[in-house]
């Protein structure tokens, strides 16, 4: 993402994993995020660039930030496991970001599929009693996949215009939890032109 990002790799289930990593400059990070990607099998990467613009997003905001390609994607081994092993996969990166940073807090971020990885992971650590500070559901992936309640804390932005989950999938599945939606007017599934809104809107809800 620029010269600072540190990439590395770790072993998952299914094999190598590939990571990247970015720090907040000349700072001690206040807490830990990490940000899944879209769907693999649409060209989904951790270079994606709604993903980019949340790891900068929680640079900013003082987080060391990471990221990962799922299974089969890039250097990352393995085949795509419906979200299933790429939440194992996620859990993964989660215990070594915690043991490079101990006792920080936790923020899980997602851009379409990314969000219902990060939605099964959410509710695994809320199981062990270890939830995360706050969730962060771009373009998410409610009507394509059981998302599942999410806590109040939740911000989720869609754009007016998504085509691939529909906003009115969204807001049925928001609904029921009395989950505020932001919505950004003329915003397509992928942002175009208006990736700055994501940024300043996290930022601000933060």
């Amino acid at each position: 993402m620029n010269s600072q990002t540190i990439a590395f790799f770790l072993n998952g289930a299914a094999g190598q994993l590939e990571c990247a990593l970015d720090l907040p400059p000349d700072q001690t990070p206040r807490g830990i995020a990490l940000v899944a990607h879209p769907h693999p099998l649409y060209g989904g990467t951790m270079d994606n660039k709604v993903a980019q613009t949340l790891a900068r997003t929680f640079i900013a905001l003082g987080y060391a930030t990471a990221r990962m390609n799922f299974r089969g994607v890039g250097l990352s081994a393995g085949v795509h496991d419906h979200g299933l092993g790429e939440t194992d996969d996620m859990h993964v990166l989660l215990a070594h970001m915690q043991r490079e940073y101990p006792g920080l807090p936790l923020a899980l971020a997602g851009f379409s599929f990314g969000t219902f990885v990060q939605s099964r992971l959410q509710r695994l650590l809320a199981a062990q009693h270890t939830p995360p500070q706050r969730l962060v559901f771009i373009g998410c992936a409610a009507g394509k996949w059981d998302l599942g309640e999410v806590p109040a804390s939740t911000i989720v932005i869609h754009g007016e215009l998504d085509d691939t989950i529909p906003l009115a999938d969204v807001l049925n599945w928001a609904r029921p939890q009395d989950l505020p939606v932001t919505v950004i007017p003329g915003a397509d599934h992928f942002f175009h032109r208006k990736l700055h809104h994501i940024k300043n809107l996290v930022t601000a809800l933060w």
